[in-house]
C-alpha cells in the first residue's frame, strides 16, 4: 500500500475546517462532530503509516523530507513548503494528533448542549492543523506559519465564551503575551537568515559551525531570541502570565493547551533547533535558570490551587515545560528531553 503523502496529515484538519464552513450548517451537530473527530482520526492513522516507514528505514537514514510547492522565491533566496520527518517530528505528530483525537471525542459530549457547537470544532481543527504544521515544517519560516496559526487559534479558544468579559479579557492576555514572544522569534530568524543564508534546517545547522563563532554574540543573541518565543508559548517566565486565565475557555481547549500540544511548541522549537543552541552555552544557562525558576514557581501556583484544571496549569508548568528544557540546556534534543514531554501527555 502506498504510503500517503506528508503534506496530507495537516491538510486533513484543514480539509474539515473548510468543509464545515462550507456545508456545516447543513451537517448538524452530529455530522459536524463525524467529520471534526474522522479528520484528526485519518490524521492519526497516517501518521502511524509514516512513523513505521521511518521506523523500518536504517537508523543513519530515517529522515523524509517532502517539497509541496516553492512558496517564493527572490534572488537567491527560496523558501519550500517542505515537510521533515524524522524522529523528533514523528513522535510528536503521533503525540498531537492521538492526544488530539481523544481530546475532540470528549468534547462532542462536554459542547453538546453548547449553541456555537460547530464553531467550536472549527477552532479546534484549524488548531490541529497549525500544529501538525509547526511540527512537520523543513523551515523556520513554515514553522512561523504554524507558530502564529497555534497562537491565533489559542485566542480564538481561550475566548470561545466571549460573552463572559473574563473570558475575552483572557483570550486577549494570551494573544498579547505570545505576540511579544513571537517577537523574539522573528527577530531570531532574521538574525539567523541573515547570517547564514538560509532559513532550512538542515541547511542552516549544517553551516552554523562555520559561520557563527562558537559562544559569539551573533549566535547567543540569535539563540536568545528565539528562547524568547518559547517562553511565550510555553509559558515560562515572564510571559507565563496567560495560561491560568486560560482556565476561561471550554474544559476541553485547557486539555488541548496544557497537555501535548500548543505549551510543547516552544519546547519543540528548541529540540529542533538544538544544533544552534549547543553552539551558544550562555543561551543554554539562561535557558536552564528560567527553567528551574518556573519550575519552582509553576509548582506552587499548583500546590494553593483547589480545582483539577487550576492543579494541572502548576504540574504542568513545573514539569514538563520546565524539565525538558533543563534537559535540552545540557544536550538539546536528547531523547531524555523528548520523554520527558511525552510523560506529560
Amino acid at each position: 500500500m502506498p504510503l500517503p503523502p506528508l503534506w496530507m496529515i495537516p491538510a486533513l484538519p484543514l480539509a474539515a475546517v473548510l468543509l464545515n464552513l462550507l456545508i456545516g450548517d447543513r451537517l448538524g451537530r452530529r455530522g459536524t462532530a463525524w467529520l471534526a473527530c474522522g479528520a484528526i482520526a485519518l490524521a492519526f492513522l497516517a501518521s502511524l503509516s509514516v512513523v513505521f516507514h521511518l521506523a523500518s528505514l536504517p537508523q543513519a537514514s530515517r529522515q523524509v523530507v517532502e517539497t509541496a510547492y516553492t512558496w517564493m522565491r527572490v534572488g537567491d533566496f527560496s523558501a519550500d513548503v517542505a515537510f521533515l520527518l524524522d524522529p523528533l517530528s514523528s513522535v510528536m505528530i503521533l503525540v498531537v494528533t492521538g492526544v488530539g483525537f481523544l481530546i475532540h471525542v470528549y468534547s462532542t459530549g462536554y459542547m453538546a448542549h453548547d449553541p456555537s457547537f460547530r464553531r467550536f470544532f472549527l477552532y479546534l481543527n484549524l488548531f490541529m492543523f497549525a500544529m501538525l504544521t509547526l511540527v512537520l515544517a523543513d523551515n523556520f519560516l513554515v514553522m512561523f506559519v504554524g507558530w502564529e496559526g497555534v497562537g491565533l487559534c489559542s485566542y480564538l479558544l481561550i475566548g470561545f465564551w466571549y460573552e463572559r468579559p473574563a473570558a475575552a479579557e483572557a483570550g486577549k492576555k494570551a494573544f498579547v503575551v505570545n505576540r511579544i514572544g513571537d517577537f523574539g522569534f522573528l527577530l531570531g530568524m532574521f538574525t539567523l537568515f541573515v547570517y547564514g543564508g538560509t532559513l532550512n534546517f538542515e541547511r542552516l545547522f549544517g553551516v552554523a559551525p562555520h559561520v557563527f563563532p562558537y559562544a559569539g554574540p551573533v549566535i547567543t543573541f540569535a539563540t536568545l531570541a528565539l528562547f524568547v518565543g518559547a517562553t511565550g508559548k510555553s509559558a515560562q517566565i515572564p510571559l507565563y502570565v496567560w495560561l491560568p486565565d486560560a482556565m476561561e475557555g471550554p474544559t476541553p481547549v485547557s486539555a488541548l493547551i496544557h497537555a501535548a500540544t500548543m505549551v510543547t511548541a516552544g519546547i519543540y522549537m528548541i529540540a529542533r533547533s538544538h544544533a544552534i543552541f549547543n553552539l551558544a552555552p550562555h543561551a543554554l544557562e539562561i535557558v536552564a535558570i528560567i527553567g528551574c525558576l518556573t519550575a519552582i514557581f509553576a509548582a506552587t501556583m499548583g500546590l494553593a490551587q483547589s480545582g483539577v484544571c487550576s492543579t494541572r496549569v502548576g504540574r504542568s508548568g513545573s514539569k514538563i515545560r520546565v524539565l525538558l528544557m533543563r534537559n535540552m540546556s545540557r544536550e538539546a534534543g536528547t531523547p531524555v528531553s523528548v520523554s520527558v514531554l511525552l510523560s506529560n501527555t
